[in-house]
């Protein structure tokens, strides 16, 4: 039997730890302990779609997922999993915030980003225009953006815009994309927040 305390930790490391405990041995129990309803939920998740055996009980403020591993259990197979503010996808058409004074604008932007990881993170980071800079080695909120990442993000930087800045091969953080996957995001039945 193995214990993972993931009280404290924001989505989705609860469900990387128990996904690594899990893969760590090949039959037993494993416990996981969480504070909040989120990670309560998509650890619950997770180990019914790998097909594990899972028992929940609540006590003393804390969520506790006993997740049995036994003979017939498939690979333990997760990217990430979808967090509180999944269904939110950012459009940044601009590597500052506002109109005005460029050097208040990428203050603001910074700002924004750091508020931004005190939040359940976005489900998706859209780039186009001058936004495309927010994602290469230069960018001052580079930090935050591969936190979110981290923590399940998709980061998206429109291609046309990447070459007509030429800072293609300067991309540091997502992937290259088309104005129709673009357009596929912002109607999918996600809500499209644009700064």
């Amino acid at each position: 039997m193995k214990e993972i305390n993931n009280r404290g930790l924001a989505c989705p490391q609860p469900v990387i730890n128990t996904k690594r405990a899990l893969e760590e041995i090949n039959q037993g129990t494993v416990i996981s302990i969480v504070d909040n309803e989120t990670a309560f939920e998509n650890v619950k998740r997770f180990a019914e779609n790998a097909g594990f055996n899972i028992t929940t009980a609540e006590k003393n403020g804390a969520y506790y997922l006993t997740i049995t591993k036994g003979e017939g259990n498939g690979p333990v197979e997760v990217v990430a999993p979808v967090c509180e503010t999944s269904q939110v996808v950012y459009l940044f058409t601009s590597n500052t915030l506002g109109s005005g004074a460029e050097d208040l604008g990428e203050t603001l932007m910074i700002s924004f980003f750091n508020s931004l990881l005190e939040k359940n993170p976005p489900r998706v980071l859209m780039l186009v225009n001058s936004g495309v800079r927010l994602a290469i080695q230069q960018s001052r909120v580079l930090e935050q953006i591969n936190k979110l990442v981290e923590r399940g993000t998709e980061v998206l930087a429109c291609g046309t815009c990447l070459d007509y800045y030429k800072l293609k091969e300067q991309l540091a953080v997502g992937r290259i994309t088309n104005m129709l996957e673009i357009l596929d995001n912002m109607t999918g039945g996600d809500r499209v927040i644009t700064l």
